[in-house]
């Protein structure tokens, strides 16, 4: 079993069954901020090391409950006709296409893809967005030499510098690898609370505006600030806590480049907590732990879409939430018996991905969020090559019929959205 594997094993009663699920849904966040690590020690020699963990990567392995949810058809992600499609296997894998445990993701929209954390497999995989989500390459590989992971686990595409930014969680360090070549650059940091120093990093983003990386240092409760210039430490800010401000393991990051702002997921605490982009100091939060619209379990992975609005991966929950950047609920989205870990949206193609156990489902946005996706001609060279393809043949037709005809009259901006529904 690797780090954090916890085994269930299911007495054959279905009455044994609920109760054995009854006392795991009680216990899962205290199981699962224990977690194993074994790395090698500076000697060549073996070491066991207890590290704790969070519910943010929800470690354990319910397996249990899996099977009631299996049992009682709880596919729910496989009935949802707003699912654009799916990517992996409800098994494990390690063949291309399939994940064990993936996190985090992040979409490279000018060039259609979808790059995903294969977080126990040790990998990066990356998939086509406009040809059905089919495999395009894959890098990285188990090991604690330069360019391997060891349960890496946050993504970000810095565009500005033709990089990608990879948090490799166990190693305790971030690497750099090519956008375009997917080749190893660099990495830096390595175990520790200092300078340059990180304990079980998760998820990380790109601060444009001020040419900064800010990383979530999860078993240091804290957010390292590095320049995007150099990767020099600039300053960090959290301490362990449940007052504003502070932290108890935070998982995951995005930045609200409009307003100027960075949000938190606060795992551990079951909060969201919205701070400045200029200085890291608090400004609010929302969420507390419920089942409710509104309340979290074990939140990780977090978005912005085109509108401001924060999608939440609750989780424990079951469901991605949506919020308005104020904080206020929107709606949910129910992932039936898989629950969801790291979420991205592309706003260029209107799509939203989120991780879970084993696969990699990918929302039509303007099909659970209204108008989360509208035409723009400085987007039009990012639309996948079959809606380019439909759009040119009807501007085609419509050049041959008259000029009166109802078809003459149609604009391409709303050939475009028609078929972005499809």
């Amino acid at each position: 079993m690797r780090e954090g594997e916890v085994l269930f094993f299911v007495p054959s009663s279905i009455g044994s069954c609920w109760f054995v699920a009854r006392c795991l849904v009680g216990l899962s966040c205290l199981v699962s901020r224990v977690c194993v690590s074994f790395t090698p020690s500076s000697l060549g020699f073996a070491s066991w090391s207890l590290r704790s963990s969070l519910c943010r990567f929800v470690c354990v392995r319910e397996i249990g409950l899996d099977w009631i949810g299996r049992e009682m058809g709880g596919d729910t992600l496989d009935r949802d006709a707003r699912i654009k499609l799916s990517i992996g296997t409800k098994k494990q894998g390690k063949a291309d296409g399939q994940f064990n445990l993936p996190r985090g993701l992040a979409f490279d929209h000018h060039r259609g893809l979808l790059l995903v954390v294969d977080r126990n497999n040790h990998r990066v995989q990356v998939f086509s967005c406009d040809d059905g989500g089919s495999f395009v390459s894959k890098f990285g590989k188990e090991g604690y030499q330069p360019g391997q992971f060891v349960d890496p686990y946050g993504l970000a595409i810095d565009h500005d510098h033709d990089r990608i930014l990879i948090t490799d969680c166990a190693n305790n360090r971030v690497q750099s690898w090519s956008l375009s070549g997917r080749s190893f650059l660099l990495c830096i940091g390595h175990q520790g609370s200092g300078d340059l120093e990180f304990n079980a990093p998760g998820g990380i983003a790109i601060d444009k505006h001020h040419h900064r990386i800010i990383i979530v240092d999860t078993d240091n409760n804290r957010l390292v600030f590095l320049s995007s210039i150099d990767l020099s430490f600039l300053f960090s800010v959290g301490k362990h806590g449940s007052e504003a401000g502070e932290f108890y393991y935070p998982s995951s990051i995005a930045i609200d480049d409009d307003r100027h702002r960075i949000i938190v997921v606060d795992s551990g605490n079951h909060r969201v907590q919205v701070l400045s982009l200029i200085d890291g100091s608090f400004l609010f939060e929302f969420g507390y732990r419920g089942p409710h619209p509104g309340q979290f379990n074990c939140p990780h992975g977090v978005c912005i879409d085109n509108q401001g609005r924060i999608i939440v991966a609750d989780s424990h929950n079951h469901r991605l939430q949506s919020y308005t950047h104020e904080g206020h609920h929107i709606s949910s989205f129910d992932c039936g018996s898989e629950r969801p870990y790291g979420v991205a949206f592309d706003e260029h193609r209107g799509l939203i991905a989120f991780s879970t156990s084993n696969r990699v489902h990918v929302i039509g946005a303007n099909q659970w969020l209204a108008d989360t996706f509208s035409w723009r001609v400085d987007r039009h060279r990012y639309a996948p090559s079959w809606m380019k393809q439909a759009i040119s043949t009807m501007t085609m037709i419509r050049s041959l019929v008259d000029d009166s005809n109802a078809m003459s009259m149609i604009p391409n901006e709303l050939l475009f959205e028609i078929f972005s529904h499809l």
